[in-house]
This record gives C-alpha cells, structure tokens and sequence, in this order.
C-alpha cells in the first residue's frame, strides 16, 4: 500500500490534486519506480491488510486535515517584528560549514539524507563545542575533498576550526553522530556513522582524536549507517553502542525512479531490502562485540534513521526504540537479563491509527506533562504528520497528535530532527521540529508540500497541549530550509538551550536562544513551574533554570541512564540523560530543568545505573552544577548573564 499525493495514477501508485487518496500495489517493486510517495511497504502483505483496514478512516480524516492546516495557514498571525525569540548568529559565531552530498545528477538515495550534528565537550572545559558530519564526492566524480568539521567553542562567542589538529579531517560519506565516554577516562569520544564504514574516534585528553575502529573491533561489511546512541543496556558500568542502519544500498545497486516518467528522482526505501540495526556491547578491554542476534535485536527488515533510548516501563532498565522508514518502528523492551522483548506493535508505537507503517526519521522520548512515564515523539513523511505517542501506563501508547496542534500545524511538513526541551525555561517540555523535503522537485508533483519548510516549535502551554510559536521566534528563525539534523545546548553559558540546525547540502545555523530572557521582573511572572499566568508573554518572563552535570563512578562516567528529579514550588520534574535521539544528532550530555520564576530548587535527586542515589537538599537556580556518584555536589559554574 502506498500514500501520498501526485500526480497520476501509474504502476499502481496513488496520486492526488486535490485531496488525499490511498491505493493498494497490486505487484511487488521493480527495478523501475513512478512516482513519489512513502507508505507501507510493498513487498509486505500484512501491511498492506493493515492498510486496507484504514482506508475509508484515512481517506476522511486525511481530507478533513488538508482542509485544517489550510485554513490555519491562512489565518496565522504575523509575528511581531520587535518579538524576542531565536536570533541566528551563524556568521558571528564563525561556523562556516557547508554540507557536501556528492550529487552530480543521479539522485543517489545517500545525498538527500544528511546530515546530522552534535554538541559535544571534547576538550572538558565545559563549554559545548560543535560536530559536524559531511559527506563526499561518488568514485570517479571527484571534484572536492570535503570534511567533517569540529569546532572549538572559545567561551566568548564564537566558534574555531579545529578539524585538522583534532585528527578529523578524515574523508568518509559520514551521516551523524553520537558521543561519550566509552571507556571512562573522563573525555568524550566520537563515534560517526557513515555510508560504508562507520568510525569511532577515541579522545585522548590532549585536543585531539584517534581512530580505534579496527582496535575497537567495530569493523563491519559496508552498511548504511545512520542513527547511533551510546547506552549502557546491561548496566555494567560500560557503555554499549545501538546503531541504526537504513537499506542495503550501494551505487551498484541504485533503482531509477521518477517522478515524471523521464528524470531520476529520489526512491522511497521501499525499494530496497532493510538492514537490522546493530548493538555492539563494551567489554572490559575496551573492545566491542557484537551481541544483536544474542540479545534478540536482529531484525532485516527494519529500515532505521532515528534511535532512542528510554525507561518506558519504568523499570530501571533502558529500552530501545527505533523509528524505521516504511517499515513498523520498534520498542525493544529490556528484560534486564541481557535480552530485548519487542513490544512496538503491542504498545501502540509500530503504525499510524490506520493501522500504517509510516516514514519515520527522527526520534525522542521524554515526560511532556509529568504523568511519571515517557511518551514518544517521532517525525514522518510530509502528509502524515507527527506521532506524539503519550505514554498511558502499563506498556500502552496513544497517539495524540491528530487530535491536537501537534498534528495539525505538522500535516504538510515532513519533519527529521525532532525533540522535546524546554526553551522557554517554564518547567514544561516543548516540542522543536526541524522539517524539509528530501525531493527538491516536488512542489511540481505535490503543490501544498514545499521542498524547503520552516520548523516547527511548539510551546507546552500545560495539561498536554501545545501551541505553534515558531512564527513568533524572528524571521531568521521561521526561514524556509532543507533542514535534517538539530541538536540544543547551552553553548554561551547563559542558562537556555541554543539550538543548531543542519542543510542538506547548505550550511549550519547555529541560533541563540533570546527567548528566555535574563531576570526582569513583571508582576505575576513568578510562581511554580506548574502555575501559568494568562497574561504574561512567555517572551518576557523572567525565568530561571538549573543544569546538571553527572560523572560516574560506579555506574558509567558519562552518567548515561541516570534519572535527574529536581523538585520546585512543589512540583516535580525528571529527565533520564540519555546519548542518540534528535535524527543524525546528538545534543550536550547536560540536563537543563526550566523553574519559571523560582529562585530555589530542592531536593534534587540523582538515581545512578548502579543503583546509588544521590540528593541534594537545596540548590540555587542560575548554575550548572557537577554531581558525582557517591559524592554529590562537586562543582558549580554560574551563569553568564
């Protein structure tokens, strides 16, 4: 089965002008493809009967949507040209990066996917410095040596190129990024997926990186690598690595696919056979082995861009959770006896509410409204909107976003980088979408689905409901792009999430979060981080914030796993820090709790792997605090203001 809008009908696939329709395939994929369009997969009939069963619901709630966002569309506010929101500080902060795909005309599925980015702390100052993945040219279209890029934060501002004195500088079709302290010496390392093979980069404490992935034993026969999460799954205080892989793709192996009958476009993966994710478990040599058909991983058919770690069950155990392109996602529930159950379908998490395996790309889990578990978001194909999986207890989900703004504003966009934070630093988890087209001739096909789209970010206004603001943030920051991956971090030590953007095949913008301004006091303003006051713009509160830093000692150094709950004004927040989500990305391994306008928090409370616990009975707002295994507070850096 097939959705989407296009054209015309041809080779069985379903097309559209003026509303949504649905079509079933009535042969398997060819060497040759028509058409645009990301649904169940072809090569499946028991989806294509889970398909079935929602057709007459998609076909009406689907026109029903197109109708909505329309009119919303029409009726949106321009934004206030004075608004505090995100500013773009690309240019002065010095990021010159430019994405390189490679592409020369034959739309290779590889070069409209990447990339992705990460903030990490590689040289331990505490200042989060930048990541940047790239790609390079096809054998025999040499025309540039592109590289990654890593940038060094200078505390001041802005950013230096240090590629070359890191060690790097290494040429490799690399799609994202994760890091961590894989083997607790107390720096970051860097672990790149790419097409081919992926590389993981040891820290060695002096500014630069070496290449252990042969020493590693991470060597692998050439895959399309793509999401990647560090995690501890066992809780033997050494970090285990999840890698998502895409499709089995090589330029050999490439499919013409069209739009128009005449030129190549981008295929849908459903043209090509899935790849099993991979889960390499850390021994204590220092070396990885390969454990995914040991611990019940093993899956071919899965197709995967997005990965995340989460507690969904809340059994102290860290799950898995993969978001797959035109292929069922999946939960793997962790036993706690080194094996994963898969419970997607079970849970709620597998298809949309037609029953339809949808295109899934980024992926993050967190508690929005404070019900104790963490709910699922995971951004799709433009025409299905996101899924906000809420987390309802006792291992269900339910999606949430069609009955919401959620779903409504996201209908026409086909979102990558997805995440919740809290930019407006009110104690509530909002929602940043980052959102572009991966065929940059679809408006001819689909003229509501535009190639470049702006971001979405959507304020929780409380009791589970979230509103667009992303119009309100400045122009700069509502601009039209081609946007993949996203990561936050507070990179100017100011207290609030900044946020960096990737292009595919332009630049990275890097946007200072002006959104939660310094303390300036307004009546009615304070209050618990529960407590919203009608009349106050949440542009000018004066809200406070408190960041955690954890370092392991029993449990992991980087303090992957471990539960943060900061208790405010009576009301209490948690946060798992956690490595992967986001698509292609990483964000810093900092927990930031928003306070509204409290000064004061306590107790905080610290629940290692190890099953240490840590509090701290009263902590003051406006610092990031360092809290150690077995120690509790060992540092405090307050904030720039």
């Amino acid at each position: 089965m097939s959705s989407g809008p296009c054209k015309a009908r041809v080779c069985g696939l379903c097309v559209l002008r003026a509303s949504l329709c649905l079509c079933v395939e009535t042969k398997p994929s060819t060497q040759r493809h028509k058409g645009y369009t990301r649904g169940a997969d072809s090569a499946g009939s028991w989806r294509r009967l889970a398909g079935v069963f929602g057709l007459v619901l998609a076909l009406s709630w689907g026109h029903a949507r197109f109708a909505t966002a329309q009119a919303e569309q029409a009726t949106q506010p321009k934004p206030a040209e004075n608004a505090r929101g995100f500013t773009d500080v690309t240019a002065a902060a010095g990021l010159r990066f430019r994405h390189h795909t490679g592409a020369f005309g034959k739309k290779y599925l590889p070069e409209t996917l990447g990339p992705g980015c990460a903030f990490l702390d590689y040289d331990g100052d505490g200042w989060p410095d930048i990541f940047l993945p790239n790609g390079r040219d096809w054998p025999g279209r040499r025309r540039a040596a592109p590289r990654p890029a890593l940038y060094r934060n200078n505390r001041n501002g802005a950013f230096t190129n240090v590629t070359r004195a890191a060690g790097l500088a290494v040429e490799m079709y690399a799609l994202g990024a994760a890091a961590a302290d894989y083997d607790n010496d107390g720096d970051q390392d860097l672990f790149v997926t790419a097409l081919g093979q992926s590389r993981l980069f040891q820290n060695n404490g002096k500014g630069a990186f070496t290449d252990v992935t042969q020493m590693a034993g991470l060597t692998t026969p050439p895959e399309f690598s793509t999401g990647a999460a560090w995690v501890d799954f066992d809780k033997d205080g050494r970090l285990d690595l999840l890698i998502g892989n895409y499709v089995q793709w090589t330029p050999e192996t490439d499919i013409f696919c069209t739009l128009d009958g005449v030129s190549k476009s981008y295929c849908t993966p459903e043209s090509y056979q899935g790849a099993s994710a991979r889960l390499w478990r850390g021994r204590s040599d220092g070396a990885f082995e390969d454990v995914t058909r040991m611990v019940g991983l093993h899956d071919p058919t899965s197709k995967t861009l997005g990965v995340a770690v989460l507690d969904f069950n809340q059994d102290g155990w860290p799950d898995l959770l993969l978001a797959n392109d035109t292929q069922p996602n999946k939960l793997y529930e962790n036993s706690g006896k080194g094996a994963f159950l898969e419970k997607g379908l079970l849970a709620g998490v597998a298809f949309s509410e037609e029953g339809v395996a949808r295109a899934g790309m980024g992926v993050d889990a967190a508690d929005y409204d404070r019900s104790g578990y963490p709910s699922i978001l995971i951004s799709n194909f433009s025409n299905q909107m996101l899924a906000l999986y809420h987390n309802e207890g006792h291992g269900l989900f339910v999606d949430e976003a069609p009955r919401s703004e959620v779903g409504r504003a996201s209908l026409l966009s086909l979102g990558f980088a997805v995440f919740f934070f809290d930019f407006d630093l009110d104690g509530w988890l909002d929602i940043f979408v980052a959102n572009g087209h991966i065929e940059n001739e679809i408006e001819r096909i689909q003229p509501r689905v535009k190639y470049a789209q702006a971001p979405h970010l959507f304020r929780n206004t409380g009791a589970g409901k979230f509103e667009d603001v992303a119009r309100k943030m400045g122009p700069a920051f509502a601009a039209r792009r081609v946007a993949r991956g996203a990561a936050y971090a507070d990179y100017d030590n100011d207290g609030d999430l900044d946020l960096l953007v990737t292009t595919n095949g332009g630049p990275a913008v890097l946007f200072r979060n002006d959104a939660a301004v310094p303390p300036l006091r307004r009546s009615g303003s304070s209050g618990p981080p529960g407590l919203r006051a009608d009349t106050v713009s949440f542009a000018a509160r004066a809200d406070h914030s408190l960041r955690i830093r954890l370092a392991g000692v029993k449990s992991n150094r980087s303090g992957l796993g471990a539960v943060v709950r900061v208790t405010a004004g009576g009301a209490t927040q948690w946060q798992m820090l956690r490595s992967g989500s986001s698509y292609l990305s990483q964000s810093e391994l900092v927990l930031t709790f928003g306070l509204g306008g409290l000064s004061l928090a306590g107790p905080v409370e610290v629940r290692w792997p190890s099953g240490a616990v840590d509090r701290l009975a009263r902590v003051a707002a406006g610092q990031t605090v360092t809290i150690t295994e077995g120690r509790g507070q060992t540092a405090a850096v307050p904030f720039l203001r």
